[in-house]
């Protein structure tokens, strides 16, 4: 018997609900595994994704967010010398692209490159309509939840059952 570890069909995504995201993946051949990176939870809205890029200069990275990819390249120029013999070539200089999609409300707030890591900084930023619409339905949901637990101990204290208003068809 084996197990099955779902946890790299999961890494793609920041933010939100995976299910989507979850199935695109899924539907994919081989995942990157190159260069190698971490996605850290900093804080309730805040998230870091940190990216090994060791041989890369910074002019040789590129940082861009379109339609809510957001999209990490790494072109190395070419090295001009004398030719060289290999006895174990172990670091990886090849050219990537790493695409991480990103939900609609999450923003890059900086990129800090230092010692062969690529630090991205990000924030769930909510705009403030957005929040009282969600403030006002979880009020809502807690008023009628509160008016529910009211009625069903009402209906005990005086001997019946309660049932709900669902019907089976």
């Amino acid at each position: 018997m084996s197990n099955l570890n779902l946890h790299p069909l999961f890494r793609r995504s920041i933010g939100f609900d995976r299910l989507n995201d979850f199935i695109d993946y899924a539907m994919q051949s081989d995942a990157p595994n190159y260069p190698p990176y971490n996605i850290e939870k900093k804080g309730e809205n805040k998230y870091r994704i940190v990216v090994a890029t060791a041989g890369f200069s910074q002019d040789e990275l590129n940082i861009s967010l379109e339609n809510q990819l957001l999209s990490i390249t790494g072109k190395p120029e070419a090295i001009q010398s004398e030719q060289t013999e290999y006895l174990h070539k172990g670091i990886a200089r090849r050219s990537f692209k790493l695409s991480l999609r990103l939900d609609e409300h999450i923003e890059v707030q900086q990129a800090d490159y230092e010692n062969g890591l690529l630090v991205i900084d990000l924030e769930r930023i909510i705009p403030e309509e957005k929040i009282q619409s969600l403030l006002k339905k979880q009020f809502m949901s807690n008023k009628a939840s509160n008016l529910m637990s009211h009625k069903k101990s009402r209906c005990k204290s005086i001997g019946f059952f309660y049932r709900s208003n669902l019907q089976v068809l």
